[in-house]
């Protein structure tokens, strides 16, 4: 498995404290990270880390102090299968009958997908109420230069 959880903290808070690091660059496909990347957050007061093992750091970044909000998102699992089933054809990760039934799967495991996350530190959200919540942090927040 590719997932590193004290990589991803520590370059969360080389991000948070220096505004650049080098990022992992995954192959779906292959299932494991195959190469970094620069990224920088060019000034920017706050950044968003996201992705399906993002709940698994909640807690150490809220004890770091690095955390503005954790947010798990709801969504119709039919339009969550369908998007993701579009992007994996698309981008050709796997065999289309194995983007199918892992598709189904996942349909069917989502809620307690949610309820791990939740259970971990985010808050379930839809993502107008998670887009207002970071419009509201960067109206209360002074630019970084």
């Amino acid at each position: 498995m590719s997932w590193d959880a004290d990589t991803a903290v520590e370059t969360i808070a080389r991000l948070a404290q220096e505004g650049k690091a080098e990022v992992p660059v995954y192959a779906i496909g292959a299932d494991r990270r195959v190469a970094t990347r620069p990224f920088d957050v060019d000034g920017s007061p706050f950044f968003v880390a996201e992705g399906i093992f993002a709940a698994e750091i909640v807690a150490e970044c809220r004890r770091r102090g690095l955390l503005a909000g954790a947010y798990a998102l709801r969504r119709p699992r039919g339009a969550t299968f369908l998007r993701r089933l579009a992007r994996d054809l698309a981008e050709q990760r796997k065999a289309p009958r194995v983007l199918v039934r892992r598709g189904l799967t996942l349909l069917r495991t989502e809620p307690a997908v949610l309820r791990r996350q939740t259970g971990l530190g985010a808050e379930a959200a839809r993502a107008g109420e998670v887009l207002r919540g970071v419009a509201a942090l960067l109206a209360g927040h002074p630019r970084r230069r």
